[in-house]
Order: C-alpha cells, then sequence, then structure tokens
C-alpha cells in the first residue's frame, strides 16, 4: 500500500468523513435511531389488531370484507434514517454562515470556501 500525503489524507478525509448534519447530538443516535425503527412498527402492529379485533366472532362475510379493506386502504407507517453529510460539505456551510453573521471577513472566508471546493474536486 502506497504512503499518502498530508494533503490527500485532508483531501480523503473531506469527501468521506461523515457528519451529523440533523440538528441533534450525535451520540443520541444510538438511542433515537432503534427508538425511530420500533414506533412505526409498534403503530402498524397496534392498527392492524384492532381491525381485526373488531372483525372477531362468527364467520360473517361482510365484516371480513370491511376488515381486509380496511387493512389494505391505509398506507403502513414506515421511517427511513438520514445519512449523516461529508465533513468537506460540513466546514463549507459553517463558513458561509460565519461569513453571513460578520463573524469572518468576507474575503478570507471565500478564499477558504473555495479551498475546501478544490480539495473535494480532485480526482482519487
Amino acid at each position: 500500500m502506497k504512503r499518502r500525503s498530508p494533503q490527500e489524507k485532508k483531501r480523503l478525509s473531506y469527501a468521506k468523513d461523515r457528519r451529523n448534519d440533523y440538528g441533534e447530538n450525535d451520540k443520541s443516535s444510538r438511542k433515537n435511531i432503534p427508538r425511530s425503527k420500533r414506533a412505526p412498527h409498534r403503530a402498524n402492529r397496534r392498527r392492524t389488531h384492532q381491525v381485526l379485533e373488531a372483525a372477531a366472532g362468527a364467520v360473517d362475510q361482510v365484516a371480513e370484507e370491511t376488515a381486509e379493506e380496511r387493512l389494505l386502504v391505509r398506507r403502513l407507517k414506515s421511517w427511513k434514517k438520514w445519512r449523516d453529510a461529508p465533513l468537506g460539505e460540513i466546514i463549507q456551510k459553517r463558513l458561509e454562515r460565519r461569513i453571513r453573521l460578520g463573524i469572518e471577513s468576507e474575503t478570507r472566508g471565500a478564499a477558504r470556501i473555495q479551498r475546501i471546493r478544490q480539495r473535494l474536486q480532485r480526482p482519487a
């Protein structure tokens, strides 16, 4: 394996490292992701159970069709995980925010943003 220069390591870091940009603490994802997966599954099971309980009892063609229709009409609840953003994009957004708030000068900030964009666009 060839040795990488510090510049190459930084470019790869900006492109491949990820950061949580959803707005919550990155450590809380350990608990929130499983919780978010559980909630819609639980709601779907509860709804199915309620519909089937209403149709329980003696065999009735109308009740059976009604229950089946109620189950098929509404789409099941689901949850999708958002992937984290690349480190280069996060740093670029931070710099843009600092320029907008007047924390950093516009010329210096623009130069830094340009350097980050150049690092992200170089071929691997």
